[in-house]
């Protein structure tokens, strides 16, 4: 199996949607096999979920993971395994790869994350080096982490149309910086291969293409597997034109929310659900939980005072929010303890290689986990039971796989989304530039 065998939160008994799932394994593995002979999956990504029960569905798909220190390390192998997998494809001679970080040297958490990652892929068989966008940064400076490692940044250099660390001439350039400010121009016409695609930064991505894609793979998916696409996927509807600040726009984010928010009210009705719809309004663009509100009623968006006005004014890099998402809401009935849970799934190449529980002591079922305060609880291996197994629901693994399964599909959209994106690369890329 490709997906790793997991625990979960959860101890009740498994719901009719994923028994569901578990009875097409057969069908559901095949048709992502052929899925994979038909698009290029992205180099990593990490899911978000939210499983209400009756729903479960992915509200969010991050291109630039910044948490394989959360990650079991049981998974190590795993990680190592894709990694190798995923870099033969992109240079079937690579020697050497470059790393590029986030410019978070003071977030000792995610620098934790680059060790982590930097470890995954010298143990699948490359030199890695890494590569630093900061100015300040012009000689290799050493950053001493809680675990007692080291690690080394260093600075970027151009040569020609290649990216070098010193006179390390790598054959990947990796990033792990979401680009929310922009694509740098040390980073413009590489030949060397760049993954995710530079194009696949915030400065050009928008959520709501991505959930767009998501729509066509689950409509495909949902006829194989004969249920209600609803049920694996939220509403949503893309608001652009937006200022918080001078409250511009405000009557078309009311309409939308109002319309999404009677979607789901028939949904609820159909399938007996007597929870209260909620919708999330996000930026288009942007990540770290930044610029999101859980909204019930459509005066709430045209009621907001300064400061929530200011709060979803901008997102990282103070970039200004000029698009919103929609998103139908998705309760989130998993907890840890006494605290709400949702899972993230992490995959490198089209491989699960793990994943963990996002947990909030302070946040309530309806609302945003990705935020200030959230903690992590890494998802471990389950014996005895080694594959999913419909006869047993008692069985662990069999909720992770299902959740496996959702990510996949959010996976499968990326690559869709990535194909899309490269069609226009080019002329987006001439306003992305710093």
């Amino acid at each position: 199996m490709t997906v790793p065998h997991l625990t979960t939160a959860l101890t009740g008994p498994l719901q009719e949607l994923e028994h569901h799932v578990l009875k097409a394994t057969a069908d559901i593995e095949h048709w992502l096999r052929a899925q994979w002979q038909e698009h290029n999956a992205p180099f990593y990504a990490s899911v978000d979920l939210r499983n209400a029960g009756f729903k479960l569905a992915p509200v969010d798909t991050n291109l630039f993971p910044g948490g394989f220190n959360n990650l079991n390390p049981d998974f190590h192998t795993l990680c190592v395994q894709a990694a190798m997998s995923a870099i033969e494809k992109a240079c079937p001679d690579a020697h050497g790869l470059v790393l590029i970080p986030e410019n978070h040297t003071r977030n000792q958490f995610y620098l934790q994350n680059v060790e982590k990652l930097a470890t995954i892929l010298r143990h699948a068989g490359v030199e890695v080096r890494i590569g630093s966008l900061l100015p300040e940064i012009t000689a290799a400076t050493d950053l001493e982490l809680p675990s007692g490692a080291t690690l080394r940044l260093e600075p970027l250099r151009r040569d020609g149309n290649r990216l070098k660390v010193g006179d390390f001439d790598p054959c990947v350039v990796l990033l792990n910086n979401d680009l929310s400010g922009g694509v740098p121009a040390i980073m413009q016409g590489l030949e060397q291969a760049v993954l995710p695609p530079v194009h696949a930064g915030w400065a050009t991505r928008r959520k709501s293409n991505h959930f767009a894609a998501y729509d066509d793979v689950v409509r495909d998916f949902s006829t194989l597997v004969g249920i209600d696409p609803w049920l694996i996927n939220p509403y949503f509807e893309k608001c652009g034109k937006i200022n918080f600040r001078e409250r511009q726009g405000e009557e078309c984010l009311e309409g939308y929310v109002s319309e999404i928010l009677e979607d789901i009210r028939r949904k609820y009705a159909e399938y007996g659900v007597k929870d209260e719809p909620f919708v999330i309004v996000k930026a288009d663009a942007g990540t770290y939980g930044m610029g999101i509100m859980t909204v019930k009623d459509p005066s709430e968006v045209k009621g907001l005072n300064r400061k929530q006005r200011n709060k979803m004014a901008v997102v990282k890099e103070g970039l200004e929010v000029q698009d919103v998402i929609v998103q139908e809401g998705v309760y989130s009935f998993e907890t840890v303890g006494d605290a709400v849970a949702e899972p993230v799934v992490y995959m490198i190449d089209h491989f699960v290689v793990g994943g963990f529980y996002r947990i909030h002591t302070a946040r309530g079922k309806d609302q945003n986990l990705n935020a200030p305060g959230m903690q992590f609880s890494p998802l471990a291996f389950a014996e005895p039971c080694s594959s999913p197994n419909p006869e047993d629901p008692g069985c662990p693994p069999n909720r992770f796989y299902a959740y496996g399964v959702i990510a996949r599909l959010a996976l499968v959209a990326a690559a869709v989304e990535i194909e899309r994106m490269d069609i226009a690369a080019e002329p987006a890329l001439l306003h992305a530039v710093q």
